[in-house]
């Protein structure tokens, strides 16, 4: 097709989770209706459609991990089920008319800025577009991880990045092997012997659903999580009557959820002594399951709880505890035929492998394609690690925004916070383009994208992710906690409320010659086009405006 003849569209949001369904939803909000929403599956709902194995549920409570302008009055449970979640998502896709919008089966394969057009050519699975700005709502849970074991195979689950089928063959094994975010529902596991993999989040939500159907399980554990007690309980017909009925009842609910973990981020963030409580009640958690002293010093983690992501369940422990179970305390490092073994040694035979292994998370997976204004892909820009202003925008990629992007992970409390704070970013960033006029892009200032991730860094220095002495995917291979916010939910509002223009430069497509800086749009003061690292010849720094203070927001 020839170039001039390609769709192009106002925005481009990527991913149809949670991230880009509330982003098109926000968008129409703003009146905008030119935009599409590219998915590379056949239907919505993100890392809740790719995660169907048994057992699967959130750990947030039910009328918190929801959006605050889509109420769900009849959730079944306190915390919710993936099939509930998932429908909650086509349910949203539906109440706010966004089918129009969604193209399934887009797999987006390269973004490119254009810096003569100053608009983005995507490459998609199903044809080519370009868009002036693009929303990247991928998400950092969408390629599963697979560990290097000798024997692993590429046939796309050795990185989770081939065919996304997670799913992999071992040299010379003879079963089945799938990550849990890729679950097999044909393979029946009913007294197989079954090699779990990792002691994550997803293992122990599966564990309690495997263990009375399955032969023997065995359970490889690198180290131990710290796990509370699941409060899960079904609400009542009253509960959602009520809710149905006197709406502001379940506005009160959210915000008591909501208030709860607010409180709690100081001991995360500066007080991680304040945690040994909370350390105690799940050590009880653990002694009332597990009386095999053995079994249960292989299961007390000796870092500080937080450290590591805090799991919620209250049958993991019993189901570890029955005959068919054993867990091998150390990683697994070899597959010779049907036989896994361990780093320690220990050996076991295995039907089935399943790996609970994680994502690729300190490293965004869209990273690797897109191509910036400086003709970089934004993996190459990341090599010393992701680093965003305000956890959105990247420099020198410009009108370019990730939803769940660099340090906005949370330890305590819900993502959908997040991501609607992130979503008032976005809506102001397109307000500011409008406002500029005519072809115009807005790509962060490098010093200002330096100055946040400074500040981040000095604070997270004292937090539990940082102290607490475990290793943790929310670090990077340099030890740097690029993915979680080191503040409360609140604070993050409020510095994505609106876009600083002092922290951006702008690019105009007519313009050559800078403007004169600091004129200011809307109250706010602007950079000019210049000549130099940008996008293109029309862009980077301007003098005349004032460096933005940015560690000051995040102090």
């Amino acid at each position: 097709m020839d170039r001039r003849e390609r769709e192009h569209v106002r925005v481009a949001v990527i991913g149809s989770g949670f991230g880009g369904l509330g982003a098109a939803v926000r968008l129409r909000r703003e009146g905008i209706t030119d935009f599409v929403v590219l998915e590379r599956a056949g239907s919505v709902g993100g890392t809740w459609r790719d995660n169907s194995y048994p057992g699967c549920a959130c750990d947030v409570p039910s009328h918190l991990y929801s959006f605050s302008f889509a109420p769900n009055p009849d959730w079944p449970r306190t915390f919710s089920g993936q099939r509930h979640i998932r429908a909650y998502l086509e349910h949203v896709a539906d109440t706010f008319r966004l089918r129009p919008h969604l193209r399934f089966h887009h797999e987006v394969r390269m973004m490119t800025w254009d810096n003569d057009e100053l608009r983005w050519t995507i490459e998609t699975s199903a044809g080519t577009l370009t868009a002036d700005v693009v929303i990247s709502a991928t998400g950092p849970l969408s390629e599963p991880r697979i560990p290097d074991v000798p024997g692993l195979k590429g046939h796309g689950g050795h990185s989770g990045r081939g065919d996304h089928s997670g799913r992999g063959g071992l040299d010379g094994f003879p079963g089945e092997v799938f990550h849990t975010a890729r679950w097999n529902h044909e393979h029946d596991l009913r007294g197989k012997r079954v090699a779990m993999i990792g002691t994550g989040a997803s293992a122990i939500q599966i564990v309690p659903q495997l263990q009375p159907a399955v032969g023997q399980l065995t359970l490889f554990q690198r180290t131990p999580p710290w796990v509370m007690p699941r409060m899960d309980r079904r609400i009542t017909a009253a509960e959602r009557w009520l809710h149905r009925a006197l709406p502001i009842s379940q506005t009160a609910r959210r915000g008591l959820l909501w208030g709860i973990r607010e409180l709690q981020v100081s001991a995360f963030t500066k007080r991680p002594g304040e945690l040994a409580l909370i350390e105690g009640v799940a050590k009880a958690n653990l002694a009332r399951s597990i009386k095999d002293p053995a079994l249960r010093a292989a299961l007390t983690p000796s870092y500080r709880i937080g450290c590591k992501r805090i799991l919620l369940s209250s049958d993991y422990y019993p189901a570890i505890a029955q005959p068919n179970v054993e867990v091998i305390t150390s990683g697994l490092a070899e597959v010779r035929g049907s036989t896994l073994v361990a780093a320690d040694g220990r050996e076991c035979e295995a039907d089935v492998i399943v790996f609970g292994t994680g994502f690729h998370v300190t490293e965004l997976p869209i990273a690797e394609r897109v191509v910036g204004a400086d003709g970089i892909t934004l993996a190459e820009s990341w090599k010393d690690g992701m680093r965003s202003l305000r956890g959105a925008t990247a420099a020198g990629f410009p009108n370019w925004m990730s939803i769940i992007g660099p340090n906005t992970g949370l330890g305590n409390s819900s993502m959908i916070l997040m991501i609607e704070s992130q979503l008032n970013y976005m809506a102001d960033y397109l307000r500011q383009l409008t406002v500029l006029g005519g072809r115009t892009a807005l790509v962060p200032r490098e010093e200002a994208v330096t100055e946040w991730n400074r500040g981040l860094q000095e604070r997270m220095r004292r937090t539990v992710w940082n102290t607490g002495g475990c290793t943790s995917w929310y670090l990077d291979a340099a030890g740097r906690n690029t993915t979680v916010w080191p503040g409360t939910t609140g604070e993050f509002r409020r510095v994505t409320r609106a876009v600083d223009l002092a922290e951006y430069d702008v690019v105009r497509a007519s313009a050559r010659e800078p403007e004169e800086a600091g004129s200011g749009v809307g109250g706010r003061r602007t950079a000019g086009p210049a000549g130099g690292r940008g996008a293109g010849s029309a862009a980077g720094s301007v003098t005349g405006v004032a460096a933005p203070s940015a560690t000051g927001t995040v102090r």
